[in-house]
């Protein structure tokens, strides 16, 4: 079948997480639980796919998949050979949070901001009578 199926991908992009404390790089999957088949569908082709052990459906209506469009193809590979990591933060804007480290360290505020790029949160602490704008890194923070 090397002639009608070309490719089969699971694809996955890199972030960064929180393990122990400490920042962790990991490929992470774009669409958890789908791969993608480059393949040219013919009954035998189509029997092989269909057939292989632990598939249980596609995506499409009918009796056929429904291809990609390239722009979305073309997206989707831009996307996982990106140089740039993502952070994984799973904080939201009002969450509140304790700091952790640094100089405001065991201070509670709430969130004001969240930069996902750059992993790095605004933090608004009660100081002074007024909530003050704090810029950390979303390791310093922890979720209450």
């Amino acid at each position: 079948m090397e002639d009608k199926i070309f490719d089969v991908i699971v694809p996955t992009e890199k972030k960064i997480k929180i393990k122990g404390n400490k920042r962790v790089e990991e490929k992470e999957k774009i669409y958890p639980g789908y791969v993608l088949v480059n393949m040219i569908v013919t009954d035998d082709s189509w029997y092989v796919v269909r057939n292989t052990p632990r598939v249980t459906g596609f995506v499409g209506a009918g009796v056929f998949p429904v291809p990609l469009a390239q722009k979305e193809v073309d997206e989707l590979f831009k996307r996982m050979n990106s140089d740039k990591v993502k952070h994984n933060i799973d904080l939201s804007l009002d969450d509140a949070v304790k700091i952790v480290d640094g100089p405001f360290k065991d201070l509670e505020g709430k969130v004001g901001e969240v930069d996902e790029e750059r992993g790095k949160v605004k933090i608004l602490v009660p100081m002074f009578g007024r909530e003050t704008p704090v810029e950390l890194d979303f390791l310093q923070v922890k979720k209450i």
